[in-house]
């Protein structure tokens, strides 16, 4: 049957292809992932406790054809499970795979920042109510194959990701928790 070794070359590939992109990660020295963020995190205002610092984060396995990264910062328990969107970055060129402490409250040139739902294009740390149990915060780093001032400043959570769609080489995430 002269058809079944292409046939098989091609599943091999599309198999392949997924497992390329899983090497894709993204870590912190802050804090492990599920495990609890530290105070410097949190947010400075509203008695939030903390310093406003984005944690260090560090991209590895990206692909190679990776252009830019983005990164979006939610917090799936606030709202009443409606999540809040405490961070919107991306033009971060792949020169900058590890990013600093504080980062986040750098802004250009660094990087673009986005809306998120405190109004702000910075960083904006945890700041659960009081008593709440620990929420969660995902942090998630996309891979785009978009140049680094591709996309206009001040785009929500939503618009990145509408944006961000067609251009996502790869995707990583690590969760933090946070109560007060």
């Amino acid at each position: 049957m002269w058809w079944r070794p292409g046939l098989l070359a091609v599943i091999v590939a599309l198999a392949a292809a997924p497992a390329a992109a899983s090497t894709f990660t993204l870590v912190t020295s802050a804090f492990l992932d599920g495990g609890s963020m530290p105070r410097t995190d949190a947010a400075s205002a509203n008695a939030c406790g903390g310093r406003n610092l984005s944690p260090p984060l560090h991209f590895a396995g990206y692909p190679a054809n990776t252009r830019s990264f983005g990164i979006v910062l939610f917090d799936t328990d606030a709202a009443h499970g409606h999540g809040f969107t405490h961070w919107v970055a991306y033009g971060i060129a792949p020169s900058i795979a590890t990013l600093p402490p504080g980062f986040g409250a750098g802004g250009a040139p660094a990087f673009i920042g986005g809306t998120n739902d405190a109004g702000t294009t910075l960083y904006f740390g945890p700041c659960p109510p009081h008593g709440d149990p620990a929420h969660h915060y995902v942090f998630t780093a996309y891979a785009l194959d978009l140049a680094p001032a591709r996309l206009p400043a001040g785009l929500t959570r939503s618009a990145f990701l509408h944006a961000v769609a067609r251009h996502t080489l790869a995707e990583a995430q690590i969760t933090g928790r946070y109560s007060r």
